[in-house]
């Protein structure tokens, strides 16, 4: 059964109806197929209606979605060859952040991201997408191994934030998130990130210090999560809504202000509706970006990315 957010009642309802108009003609010779259209012509506005004008806290529900694809379900539809890498070489294998070699559209990449789960069993295996230290330090062995290897770098992220437990601490999650930074900001091959869902903290931005950052319509990055926000302001989580809106999360937020590169649109009622339609349109923005870089020198990929950030920061103080 497909799974409706709050707002995507009436949706649901409608959807409702229509299943329910077929059931009963497949039991009969009644002939319904003018009433079935009639209401998918009415489901198809209520979406585009629903969908044109999403709060930022609508969003954030969109960007959760439990049939949201991940990072494995790109991977199946855009990458060949694919050989996955396991382990930081220190401590153990994290499953949250998932990566390897592989033949992105033709072009050999390291393609690596955060991977949440697609049920309750594997959403466990995965840690929720919530790496520790070892997976930060995966990504940085992937990044130097692309580098050595000259091959581009492609990240999709899509996390709630870094794991906040004990032991993450103990093993220096801190330190571990600063040096995926620090390593996406030295490499000298393009890295072309992707916020496929929830771009959470530095957990997120472990992975997203890139050259062009992409991200899809209705995901969203921040640097805490509405609920997070909202119970240091206002003592509640509670006031998420209010939270979210502050934060300028959304997209259209984030290109405004000069965050991200492109935003990718997602099919009507969002990727979780046409996975195959969404991973097309993202690979296609993600070639477009790594064409870019073809005939750049490995320091003139560096310094641009290294400006990019220098600018922004400068923008920010300006402001």
């Amino acid at each position: 059964m497909a799974t409706y957010l709050e707002f995507e009642k009436p949706i649901a309802e409608l959807d409702g109806k229509i299943a329910e108009l077929k059931h009963v003609a497949t039991g009969g010779d009644i002939n319904i197929a003018e009433e079935v259209a009639k209401l998918q012509s009415k489901t198809e506005k209520l979406l585009k209606q629903t969908y044109a004008k999403l709060t930022p806290w609508q969003k954030t529900l969109v960007a959760r979605h439990p049939e949201r694809p991940h990072f494995r379900d790109y991977v199946a539809a855009l990458v060949t060859d694919f050989v996955p890498l396991a382990g930081d070489r220190a401590f153990a294998d994290d499953r949250a952040i998932q990566g390897g070699l592989g033949r992105f559209r033709g072009r050999p990449v390291v393609i690596m991201g955060h991977e949440k789960g697609n049920d309750t069993q594997s959403r466990v295996r995965h840690n929720f997408g919530m790496a520790k230290p070892e997976g930060y330090r995966k990504a940085i062995r992937l990044m130097e191994l692309a580098e050595r290897f000259e091959l581009p770098v492609v990240t999709l992220v899509d996390t709630p934030g870094a794991y906040p437990g004990v032991e993450a601490e103990a093993r220096g999650q801190a330190e571990a998130i600063a040096r995926s930074i620090e390593t996406c900001l030295k490499i000298k091959v393009p890295l072309v990130s992707a916020i496929i869902g929830e771009g959470g903290s530095g957990g997120a931005i472990a992975l997203a210090a890139a050259n062009h950052i992409v991200m899809l319509e209705h995901s969203v990055y921040s640097v805490i999560s509405p609920e997070g926000c909202a119970s240091i302001l206002w003592r509640s989580a509670e006031q998420a809504k209010d939270a979210a809106e502050a934060l300028k999360l959304t997209a259209e937020d984030l290109k405004q202000l000069g965050v991200i590169d492109e935003i990718v649109a997602e099919p009507l009622g969002g990727a979780h509706r046409a996975r195959g339609e969404t991973a097309t349109r993202l690979g296609d923005a993600v070639e477009a970006a790594l064409t870019k870089y073809d005939n750049q020198s490995g320091a003139d990929v560096r310094a641009e990315r290294r400006q990019k950030f220098l600018d922004m920061g400068r923008q920010g103080l300006n402001a």
